[in-house]
């Protein structure tokens, strides 16, 4: 009798990735964006990297997700459009990356963009500015 192998959740890891500022405070929101998607799936890895201006880069949250065992990191840009930044510059890090851990998958998620959840979200920002 043959058993399936199933994928176990820790060898899947979540890269929330933001541009980068130089304001602390700024970059402080995607440490608390990642403490909030790891809350809500504690049993996914789920890290956090910037294109520039801060730390870790993205390639160092790459290394960190195969450190702590993924053979799948989802790239999550955490940007508003598909600008350069989203499909030439993480792009090309999905290609470094490929090379580097050939045993592991990178994929690229779609950024935020025009989600169905945006007008809410537009809304909420201007009840709050009201």
């Amino acid at each position: 009798m043959s058993q399936s192998v199933e994928q176990s959740p820790q060898q899947k890891a979540i890269l929330l990735i933001a541009h980068g500022s130089r304001r602390q405070e700024a970059n402080d929101d995607l440490i608390r964006l990642r403490d909030m998607v790891h809350a809500a799936h504690s049993e996914q890895i789920v890290e956090y990297a910037f294109l520039e201006l801060a730390h870790p880069t993205i390639p160092e949250g790459a290394a960190c997700c195969i450190e702590r065992g993924a053979r799948k990191v989802l790239l999550f840009p955490y940007f508003l459009s598909a600008g350069v930044h989203v499909v030439d510059d993480l792009n090309n890090f999905k290609t470094e990356f490929e090379k580097k851990w050939p045993e592991a998958t990178f994929l690229i998620c779609p950024p935020l963009g025009l989600h169905d959840l945006m007008v809410d979200i537009v809304f909420d920002r201007i009840e709050q500015a009201e």
